[in-house]
């Protein structure tokens, strides 16, 4: 069984930061690119960040200059920086990573169980 446990939400004010991980456990062979999702109430999940195993990123324009996405290969990791918090970045924050499973090519999709962040004075 693979799992990704999220942790680092919170409140913080506006112009505030903080840090999101996520670590994966479990059986898989690899993992492809990891991003993280937000979803805020009565809105659509969207693509916060994403990353490749080589480091490559790709950014929601809303949140560019602002977060960074990272990942540790050898623990299995990725995190987001948000800095300059605006409350509009209020959301439920999920990870996602697409894994290799042992004895297969394919890719599979999973989610850990979302953090709160909430940006409010």
């Amino acid at each position: 069984q693979v799992q990704l446990v999220e942790s680092g939400g919170g409140l913080v004010q506006p112009g505030g930061s903080l840090r999101l991980s996520c670590a994966a456990s479990g059986n898989f062979f690899s993992i492809n690119a990891m991003a993280w999702y937000r979803q805020a109430p009565g809105k659509q999940r969207e693509l916060v960040a994403a990353i490749t195993p080589g480091g490559s990123t790709n950014y929601v324009d809303s949140v560019k200059g602002r977060f960074t996405i990272s990942r540790d290969n050898a623990k299995n990791t990725v995190y987001l920086q948000m800095n300059s918090l605006k409350p509009e970045d209020t959301a439920v924050y999920q990870c996602n990573a697409a894994m290799i499973l042992p004895g297969t090519r394919y890719e599979y999709f999973y989610w850990g169980q979302g953090t709160q962040v909430t940006v409010s004075s």
